[in-house]
């Protein structure tokens, strides 16, 4: 049986690059942040060897952003997390758990300073912006909350930082990594930053005027014909080798940092204010029951997943859930992430895992895979 096919309206908005995806052969497209992100080219596996041998244009324009700017931004951001982020400077990244009163998890964005009264939080896959404004009117901020025109542009894989520095010249190669910096792309400035939702290495480009994105694809696209540059997008398998979890997938709402493995992001030593930080007070003290962990799943294959597999113990006793899952053709297995019980979490515990073709055998492991 064929699968539903995804149909597109406006509610699902296109990007500054979408007539490019479509010319170079995006074969689907995920809803993110009601805008459409592209989810395959060629196959899995083959977009997947192509990530880590060269280098990729990735539109994901779907990682909106949600400006902070006025007098109280810096209270409100800090409001909305557990991080600490009193010593933040310009030019840095901050990953970041989102939380709400209960202590389960909004978001995870990427957080940016741009200023000591300008943020921008660089979301996943959830209304954050709603939910700052709702806040900030709550608690009275000077502060105004908006999506700005920003579309980020990635480019990953190996031979990223020299098709960048091509481009915009060898001073990009000076950017660290989580870092970002102010760039000049024919004029126009926009920041850059070392980042991106692979393991491969590489930068994202905050284009902050619509109008420039199809210039900004063909230039990266030409320059990268002596790197064998190629259409791509967040790949299933990469990720999970890598272990980059997913906000929605992974977890959600029902999660608390501890349980999404973010503890070290979750600073209750600090003298910070945030929502929820009685709530995660108390789920510390009273000890997490499970938590995000990776399955090695025997076989030669693996059906790839994104949904609920059940695990139990070899003597058949619940044991989590599977939450995304992919054959990893270098590990020559199925890797999985899965919301791990407490009894079962251990390194090496052998668990079974009953996926959509049957049961198969699956031991506990840390992540990333590689």
């Amino acid at each position: 049986m064929s699968s539903p096919a995804f149909s597109l309206s406006k509610r699902i908005r296109p990007t500054p690059f979408t007539p490019r995806v479509e010319a170079v052969g995006c074969k689907a497209y995920t809803s993110y942040n009601h805008m459409r992100l592209p989810t395959v080219f060629r196959t899995f596996e083959e977009d997947y060897w192509h990530l880590i041998e060269h280098v990729q244009l990735w539109d994901v324009s779907a990682e909106r952003q949600v400006e902070v700017k006025g007098p109280d931004a810096a209270k409100l951001i800090q409001l909305m997390t557990p991080r600490d982020l009193s010593k933040a400077k310009f030019g840095q990244c901050f990953y970041a758990p989102l939380v709400d009163e209960s202590g389960g998890m909004i978001n995870d964005p990427i957080i940016l300073k741009l200023g000591e009264e300008q943020f921008w939080l660089s979301v996943a896959d959830s209304d954050v912006l709603l939910w700052a404004k709702g806040l900030a009117t709550g608690y009275g901020f000077d502060v105004t909350v908006q999506e700005p025109d920003v579309s980020p542009f990635a480019i990953q894989g190996p031979k990223a930082e020299a098709l960048v520095a091509k481009v915009l010249g060898e001073e990009i190669r000076k950017i660290r990594f989580f870092r970002f910096a102010e760039i000049d792309f024919k004029g126009h400035k926009m920041f850059m930053a070392r980042s991106g939702w692979s393991k491969q290495g590489g930068f994202e480009i905050y284009l902050n005027d619509s109008s420039l994105g199809l210039d900004l694809w063909d230039t990266f696209w030409e320059a990268g014909q002596e790197f064998n540059v190629g259409p791509g997008c967040p790949n299933l398998i990469e990720r999970i080798e890598g272990g980059l979890f997913s906000y929605g997938n992974d977890m959600g709402y029902e999660h608390n940092p501890f349980e999404a493995g973010l503890k070290k992001y979750t600073n209750l030593d600090a003298d910070i204010e945030f929502l929820g930080r009685p709530a995660l007070e108390k789920a510390l003290n009273s000890g997490v029951e499970r938590m995000l962990r990776g399955v090695k799943i025997e076989g030669d294959d693996c059906p790839a997943c994104m949904k609920d597999w059940d695990l139990s113990g070899l003597s058949g006793e619940p044991a989590g859930a599977i939450s995304s899952a992919a054959y990893s053709p270098r590990l020559k297995c199925g890797v999985a992430f899965a919301m791990v019980n407490k009894d079962f979490w251990d390194t090496g515990t052998e668990v079974t895992v009953h996926t959509s073709d049957g049961d198969r055998k699956g031991t506990v492991t840390d992540v990333p895979f590689i």
